[in-house]
């Protein structure tokens, strides 16, 4: 008897499933089919699936990339000061950084001693780092009003990045000594924007690398001019006569001649255009200069800026005692 119940049972619910379905499919009859995909052409799915392909490929090339480590080492110095936008500039860098295998950050803050924001950003960041700080002299530091090219800027943190890279390099020893012999040094402001394409262009450096800097100078790009795969002079607006007529984030710098070359820093009293060549004339000359990225014909960096946040009504609201939470971090 209660074999039959449980036979029982099973049948109704197998009815009862069975019924569901097909009142569902009645239900979808003379419903609207999408039927995009068998609109297109054969042109355009083949193009569709090219596209799908491109992107796998550029996924799985990254995720190969993020577990190389037998690659040399890149340190990046990034001189940083305290602003409304620090804190998203180095948020937007760091997501970049994320993605560049054996990498090393140097953040140098402009400040009389390590800030809790930047300390708490870089233990959260995910990324190999160091936290340094150098306060710039007051007498260098460009005042309320002052255009931005008056004063050379992040001079003194640059200094104190190549200051603790030389430290290390002194106190190496065996396979770690062997390892920064073919180490690279790039600097890298808080505010430029970066493609990976660029670390990938400067991990394999002799002396110094360069390569087109997009967005500045007032031109559409500046480069380093190749002819018979030599850089013979620059493409540039203003100044071309200077030693290396380059910006900041157009070259990178074998680790090697930075420790064997203990003279070579960035005079904080250049004159405007030329702290680029106050640092660069005490390792190379033109003639040395390995042009990357095509030979100079890519643009794989920009020197983007972000604008000022404008904060009338914060500053109107705080009159009024109405002000933004301090204590929420920006």
């Amino acid at each position: 008897m209660r074999m039959r119940l449980k036979l029982k049972t099973v049948f109704v619910l197998y009815f009862t499933v069975s019924l569901l379905g097909l009142i569902y499919a009645l239900m979808q009859l003379g419903q609207r089919c999408d039927c995009r995909d068998h609109d297109m052409s054969k042109d355009q799915q083949i193009s569709q699936l090219r596209g799908e392909l491109q992107k796998l490929q550029e996924h799985i090339k990254t995720s190969e990339l993020s577990k190389k480590t037998d690659v040399p080492r890149i340190y990046v110095i990034t001189p940083t000061y305290a602003r409304l936008v620090q804190k998203a500039e180095l948020t937007r860098l760091s997501h970049t950084f994320l993605h560049v295998p054996q990498l090393h950050w140097i953040v140098v803050e402009d400040a009389p001693q390590p800030t809790p924001l930047v300390t708490d950003f870089l233990a959260a960041s995910g990324l190999t780092y160091t936290h340094l700080y150098k306060l710039t002299p007051k007498d260098r530091k460009l005042q309320e009003g002052d255009p931005s090219w008056l004063k050379p800027r992040g001079a003194e943190q640059r200094n104190e990045g190549l200051r603790w890279l030389r430290e290390m390099g002194a106190a190496a020893k065996g396979k770690e000594a062997a390892a920064l012999e073919e180490a690279v040094v790039y600097f890298a402001d808080d505010d430029n924007t970066y493609s990976l394409q660029l670390f990938e262009e400067m991990r394999y450096t002799y002396r110094v690398s360069v390569w087109p800097v997009g967005l500045v100078g007032g031109m559409k790009f500046e480069r380093p001019v190749v002819e018979d795969g030599k850089v013979v002079r620059f493409h540039t607006g203003w100044r071309p006569n200077r030693p290396f007529p380059i910006d900041m984030a157009g070259f990178a710098v074998s680790l090697r001649l930075v420790l064997t070359n203990p003279q070579a820093r960035f005079d904080g009293d250049a004159q405007m255009g030329f702290l680029e060549s106050s640092f660069l004339q005490h390792l190379v000359t033109l003639d040395d200069l390995e042009p990357k990225a095509d030979l100079c014909t890519k643009v794989l960096v920009w020197h983007t800026r972000t604008e000022k946040p404008k904060m009338k009504r914060e500053d109107a609201l705080q009159k009024q005692g109405l002000g933004s939470d301090p204590d929420v971090e920006v």
